[in-house]
């Protein structure tokens, strides 16, 4: 395994639409097993293969974000299936170091994708790694979860971390 470099705002590559994987090569592999050492040294609940530098659907979450057991996800092609409840929590991202704010997000998410054997997974999870998921997922988009925040602090924003970039 190794350490990739994680892509920092306003790095074009954070904003492309990410590709479906269509086959699980070894290169694949070894992009998942990277991207989760990289998540875990960098103490994240979650990385997408764009925050790498590889626009594919491809997302590591730390599943055990409501438990005591370290678990780590790997899923390809994820989409959200359903939604239930909201709430308000604090987030932050690999690729925005250093700022952190309150996101409005679904507090229990059914999602869908693939597993590395290519077979088909479907869950639900609430809470953090509910947020975790749906965090990630906008980064397959192209989303960042600064363009979740309001036009206010959206300029706090600019004026805080933008300015220093």
């Amino acid at each position: 395994m190794a350490l990739i470099e994680i892509r920092t705002f306003p790095d074009p590559v954070l904003r492309k639409l990410a590709a479906p994987v269509e086959n699980i090569t070894d290169e694949i592999v070894k992009l998942s097993q990277d991207m989760i050492e990289t998540m875990i040294l960098a103490h994240g609940a979650g990385l997408a293969a764009n925050q790498v530098g590889v626009p594919i659907q491809l997302i590591a979450v730390d599943a055990s974000l409501n438990s005591r057991n370290k678990k780590h996800l790997i899923i390809l092609n994820p989409v959200i299936i359903g939604t239930d409840l909201e709430e308000i929590g604090e987030e932050g991202c690999l690729s925005v170091p250093g700022f952190y704010e309150f996101v409005k997000r679904a507090k229990i998410v059914s999602a869908r994708g693939v597993d590395l054997t290519g077979k088909t997974i479907e869950f639900e999870c609430e809470g953090q790694f509910a947020r975790a998921m749906q965090h990630e997922i906008d980064h397959l988009k192209g989303v960042l979860f600064i363009d979740h925040l309001s036009p206010v602090k959206k300029n706090i924003f600019k004026k805080k971390y933008a300015g220093q970039k």
